[in-house]
C-alpha cells in the first residue's frame, strides 16, 4: 500500500482535486466546508486500476496552517503538487516546494488544475514554463505534469494513470521490526473508545499487540485496526491506519505522540542533525536561536547549537545540535524541518544523524565533527541492516552489493547483527560469512514462520489424512526460491516446529488420526489381508473398499507396501516374502516364478508382481526364467 499527499498554494483546488479522484470530500470540518478552505489535515482513499488501495492526505495551503501541512507530508510516498492555471506559481507554492525538497519526498506529479478557466492555450504553456522553472533542481524536476479540471473532471483519468505509474516505481516501506505510528488525529468512537490515525512506519502492528504511547510512556493494547474503513488483523509499514486502543483515554494522547512497540524507541530532548538552509531565508541562523522543530506530526520548540561555525547563511549546510523543550521520538535518517517562530518562515531541514547523543558537544571539536560525518553516512550495522531489511532471505554477497560496504566492514556488521539477534544466518557454516551465506532479518523470519505455520495448519485441517503439505505447494505459497526454502525448512526442523516427510512438510505435532468409522473400515480391510496374505485384495479393490485417500495414508504410513500398480501386501507379509526369497536363493542359488508361486500357494499374478518388484529395487536380477541374488 502507498500513501500520497497534496501540496500547493491556498485555493488552488487541492481538496476539490482529491474529491474528484476519490469521491470523498477531505474537508470534514463544518468551517472548512463553509469557507471552502482546508484548515486541518484531510484523509481519503481510492483504488488504482490494478486494485491497489492508495491513501490520500490533503494538506492546507494557507501559510497560517503550515504546521498542519508539515504534519501531513512526513510519511507520504509521492506528492500531487497542485498549481492553479489561472494564478500560476504563488508564495505558498514555493514554500511547499521547498519543504518537499527538504523532506526528500520520493516522487511526485505536478497537477496543473483549473484548466477549464483558461481559454488561451498559450497561457497554459506559459504557466507550465513558469512551473518548470520553479521546480528546477528540486525533487520534482523530472516529475510528470498533467493538466486537469477538478470541477469538470477533465484529465482526472489521465492523472490516475500517472499516479499508478509513479507508485509502481516506489518500493514498499521496509519492515524493520520496530513499528511506530506518528499520530495525526485522535477521537472517540461510541462503543469502541479511543482511536488514533497515522501512517505506520518501520514495522507491523497487529490486533492484540501491546504498545506504548510516547513520550508519555503510557501503555495500551490494540483492540482493532482499520485501513480505509476495512478491519484488519495486521497492518504493514507504509499504511494509513486507524488504531482502536484500549487502556487509554482520548485526553491522554494527542497529535504528535507516537504509538510504538514496547521498548523499541527511547524519547529524547537532544538530537544531532545535518541541516541545509533555504537560499532565500530572511536572516542567517545563529547560535542559540529559537526554532520550531517538525518531525512527522510532532511540533516542538527548541534552540539551535551551531557546531563548527558561528553562523549558517542562506543556502549553506552545517551541523546542528538541537536542544528541544519537550521529548520526541526520532530515528537516524528521519527527515525534519526547522521554522523560525517569529516572524514565521521556513528555515531549512535535513536528516537526523544521531537521535541519542550522550551529551552536549563542544561546538568546535573536530573529533565530534568527524564523528557526525561518519554517522551521516550511517553506521555499518545500520546500513547493512537496512539493506537486508528489504530483501527477505538473500545471499550475503547481495546485501554487501546493496549496502555498498566493503567486505570486511560488512563481515563485522553482519556478525554484530547476528549476535544481537536482529538478523539470522540460515545455514550451518560458522566463522566468516561467504558470498552464498543466506541471511534474513529477524522480523521477516518471524513473519515467514507465522505464514508457514498458518499455511500448514490450514492444510492439516482441510486434509487431515495427508502426512503433510507438498513441498512445492508450500514453497509457492511462501514465494521463496528453492535454496532459501530448503534452508528455511531445515531451520524449522532443527528447532522442532516442522518435519519433512519425503516430499511433504508437516507441523511437528501433527499426526494422522482416524475417525472411529475410518478405523473400522481399515480393520475390516486388514482382516481380508490376514485371511489371504499372499493372494490379497488388489489395490483397486482396497481403494474401492475404504476410499483412495484413506488407503493412500496407509501406504504412506507403511502399513501396506505396493509392489506394482495393482498388487499390494501388508508390510509384515511383504517382509515374510522378502526374507524367504533371500534365504531360498542363498541355499539354492536360483528361483523361478513357479517355485515361488507353489511355495506360497498363490497365483502367477502375485508371484510375478513380487519378483519383478525385487528386480526393480535391486534385491534380485533375472536371468532368463530364473532369479538370482544381486551382488
Amino acid at each position: 500500500m502507498h500513501v500520497i499527499g497534496t501540496a500547493g498554494h491556498v485555493d488552488h483546488g487541492k481538496s476539490t482535486l482529491v474529491t474528484a479522484i476519490t469521491g470523498i470530500n477531505p474537508d470534514r470540518l463544518k468551517e472548512e466546508q463553509e469557507r471552502e478552505m482546508t484548515i486541518e489535515l484531510g484523509f481519503s482513499w481510492f483504488s488504482l486500476p490494478d486494485g491497489e488501495e492508495v491513501g490520500v492526505v490533503d494538506v492546507p495551503g494557507h501559510r497560517d496552517f503550515i504546521n498542519h501541512m508539515l504534519a501531513g507530508v512526513g510519511g507520504i510516498d509521492a506528492v500531487l503538487f497542485v498549481v492553479a492555471a489561472d494564478e500560476g506559481v504563488m508564495p505558498q507554492t514555493r514554500e511547499h516546494l521547498a519543504i518537499l525538497d527538504l523532506l526528500q519526498v520520493p516522487a511526485g506529479i505536478i497537477v496543473l488544475n483549473k484548466v477549464d478557466l483558461i481559454d488561451d492555450p498559450d497561457w497554459l504553456d506559459l504557466v507550465e514554463m513558469d512551473i518548470r522553472e520553479a521546480v528546477a533542481g528540486s525533487v520534482l524536476e523530472s516529475a510528470s505534469l498533467v493538466r486537469v479540471s477538478a470541477r469538470t473532471g477533465v484529465g482526472i483519468d489521465n492523472l490516475i494513470g500517472k499516479i499508478s505509474e509513479c507508485l509502481k516505481g516506489q518500493p514498499n516501506r521496509p519492515d524493520l521490526g520496530r513499528p511506530r505510528l506518528s499520530v495525526d488525529r485522535v477521537f472517540t468512537v461510541a462503543g469502541f473508545g479511543t482511536v488514533v490515525t497515522g501512517t505506520l512506519l518501520d514495522g507491523c502492528l497487529g490486533s492484540g499487540d501491546e504498545v506504548e504511547i510516547l513520550p508519555s510512556g503510557k501503555k495500551a493494547r490494540i483492540r482493532s485496526l482499520q485501513t480505509y474503513k476495512k478491519k484488519q488483523s495486521r497492518v504493514m509499514p507504509g499504511t494509513r491506519t486507524a488504531v482502536n486502543l484500549s487502556g487509554i483515554d482520548v485526553d491522554q494522547i494527542q497529535r504528535g505522540d507516537v504509538v510504538a512497540a514496547i521498548g523499541t524507541y527511547q524519547t529524547t530532548r537532544r538530537i544531532d542533525v545535518h541541516c541545509k538552509l533555504l537560499p532565500d531565508v530572511a536572516n542567517p541562523l545563529t547560535h542559540n536561536s529559537e526554532i520550531k522543530f517538525y518531525l512527522g506530526t510532532t511540533e516542538v520548540m527548541g534552540r539551535v547549537r551551531l557546531l563548527g561555525q558561528e553562523v549558517l547563511s542562506g543556502g549553506e549546510s552545517g551541523w546542528l545540535q538541537l536542544e528541544l523543550k519537550e521529548p520526541i521520538v526520532a530515528a537516524r535518517g528521519d527527515h525534519y524541518i526547522l521554522r523560525r517562530p517569529s516572524p514565521e518562515e521556513t528555515l531549512g531541514g535535513g536528516r537526523i544523524v544521531d537521535p541519542q547523543p550522550p551529551s552536549r558537544h563542544k561546538r568546535f571539536d573536530s573529533t565530534i565533527l568527524d564523528h557526525l560525518m561518519v554517522l551521516e553516512e550511517g553506521e555499518p550495522t545500520d546500513v547493512f541492516f537496512r539493506a537486508l531489511a528489504g530483501m527477505d532471505i538473500t545471499f550475503f554477497s547481495e546485501v554487501v552489493a546493496r549496502s555498498r560496504l566493503s567486505n570486511d566492514v560488512a563481515q563485522q556488521a553482519a556478525g554484530e547483527l547476528i549476535q544481537s539477534g536482529l538478523i539470522l544466518q540460515l545455514d550451518e557454516r560458522k566463522g566468516n560469512l561467504i558470498a552464498e551465506t543466506l541471511l534474513t532479518s529477524s522480523s521477516f523470519w518471524k513473519k515467514l514462520t507465522d505464514q508457514a505455520i498458518n499455511e500448514l495448519s490450514k492444510f492439516h485441517q482441510t486434509y487431515p489424512l495427508r502426512r503433510g503439505m507438498p513441498r512445492e505447494a508450500l514453497k509457492s505459497r511462501l514465494k521463496l526460491q528453492p535454496r532459501p526454502f530448503q534452508a528455511a525448512v531445515n531451520r524449522w526442523e532443527q528447532v522442532g516446529q516442522m518435519v519433512e516427510n519425503g516430499a511433504r512438510v508437516a507441523l511437528s505435532d501433527f499426526q494422522v488420526v482416524f475417525t472411529p468409522d475410518q478405523q473400522t473400515r481399515v480393520d475390516q480391510l486388514i482382516s481380508r489381508f490376514v485371511k489371504n496374505p499372499f493372494s490379497p485384495p488388489t489395490l483397486k479393490e482396497c481403494q474401492s473398499e475404504i476410499g483412495e485417500e484413506l488407503f493412500s495414508v496407509l501406504l504412506e504410513e507403511g502399513i501396506f507396501i505396493s509392489v506394482n500398480p495393482e498388487v499390494v501386501f501388508l508390510k509384515k507379509d511383504y517382509e515374510i516374502l522378502l526374507d524367504w526369497v533371500r534365504q531360498y536363493l542363498l541355499k539354492n542359488k536360483t528361483l523361478t516364478v513357479a517355485e515361488f508361486r507353489d511355495h506360497f500357494n498363490t497365483s502367477r499374478r502375485y508371484a510375478l508382481a513380487f519378483l519383478e518388484h525385487l528386480d526393480a529395487v535391486g534385491v534380485t536380477k533375472r536371468d532368463d526364467d530364473f532369479r538370482q541374488l544381486k551382488i
